[in-house]
């Protein structure tokens, strides 16, 4: 064998074992990529508690035309999900502020079904107890990997996902697992409301909703400070015809001035950033700045004109 080859196997050599090296030791532990997430131009990045597990969407799952009996239309009348709902209910989940029998304000999903929080679990760290036959009870909201979280009338940066002790993600606000009560069977039903004096419906910021103040004040953790969606320029925004959310909407996007085909007044918004609308075409006329999603537009900005354009940026 020549001076050159001997070498050459002597580098190969060398750099098996240096490969070897760098594989050894807590190799066991290593995380891979997290999944590749394709999100719509509503689903702008913003600092947020899911680590890549599953994508924040603004709007409605109606909003952005999810496909109809998956994610929470799978279970439109409640109840816990069979084995062969699974699958097509943890596809996207929806958390919308809105109202249900006496609770105002309080969170409920894509099929206006209440959502409720568990005072056992804990918010810092995030941790789900409710397993087992609890959970067919109060079924734990989840989302598969990779899966879409639609948000409206939600911080971007108060929602996040915790891992359960069945290795499945639930979704959470301000830290708290959120759940369905099962027996819950239509919108603006509370039943799970005070149960055990540990079940109560979860707000938008993660405490107990028709809890006042003085009744059972709480420390709401801090997961993250501010939020990006509220300071940055708008890309995207949907308006709908009727408060809370309902409704049929309009979703616009664009730079600078742009005018709506279809004027509208409208009941509610959701956008992605902060951008100003304006009761008549060319961005003229009453106006009003918008940085967050609104619920009702009359009562919680004194708008009460019809919105003709947005100007972005």
């Amino acid at each position: 064998m020549s001076k050159k080859t001997l070498m050459a196997c002597a580098l190969a050599a060398a750099g098996a074992v240096l490969l070897s090296a760098c594989s050894s030791g807590d190799s066991h532990d290593a995380v891979g990529p997290a999944p590749a997430l394709t999100t719509p131009a509503s689903a702008a990045p913003s600092a947020d508690n899911l680590n890549g597990l599953a994508a924040l969407t603004s709007g409605t799952a109606s909003s952005n035309k999810a496909e109809a009996e998956t994610g929470d239309w799978a279970l439109p009348n409640g109840g816990a999900p069979k084995a062969e709902q699974s699958e097509k209910a943890a596809r996207w989940v929806q958390i919308t502020r809105s109202r249900a029998g006496e609770l105002d304000p309080v969170l409920v999903n894509g099929a206006r079904l209440t959502l409720y929080r568990f005072d056992k679990d804990s918010a810092s760290p995030s941790r789900a107890t409710c397993n087992g036959e609890c959970a067919q009870t109060w079924p734990p909201v989840l989302v598969k990997p990779g899966g879409k979280i639609f948000i409206a009338g939600v911080k971007r940066s108060a929602v996040g996902v915790v891992r359960r002790d069945d290795g499945k993600l639930q979704v959470t606000v301000k830290g708290w697992p959120v759940y369905r009560f099962a027996k819950d069977t239509r919108p603006g039903q509370t039943k799970g409301q005070g149960v055990g004096g540990t079940w109560f419906g979860i707000t938008q910021d993660g405490t107990k909703a028709g809890v006042r103040d003085g009744d059972d004040a709480e420390q709401v953790p801090d997961i993250n400070n501010g939020d990006a969606g509220s300071r940055r320029p708008a890309t995207f925004v949907t308006l709908f015809d009727e408060r809370d959310f309902l409704g049929s909407s309009q979703g616009i996007s664009g730079s600078g001035c742009v005018d709506l085909t279809r004027p509208m007044i409208a009941g509610s918004l959701s956008t992605d950033g902060t951008a100003k609308i304006w009761s008549r075409p060319n961005c003229q006329g009453t106006s009003k700045v918008i940085d967050a999603d609104v619920n009702d537009i009359r009562d919680d900005l004194g708008f009460s004109d019809q919105i003709a354009s947005i100007f972005f940026g």
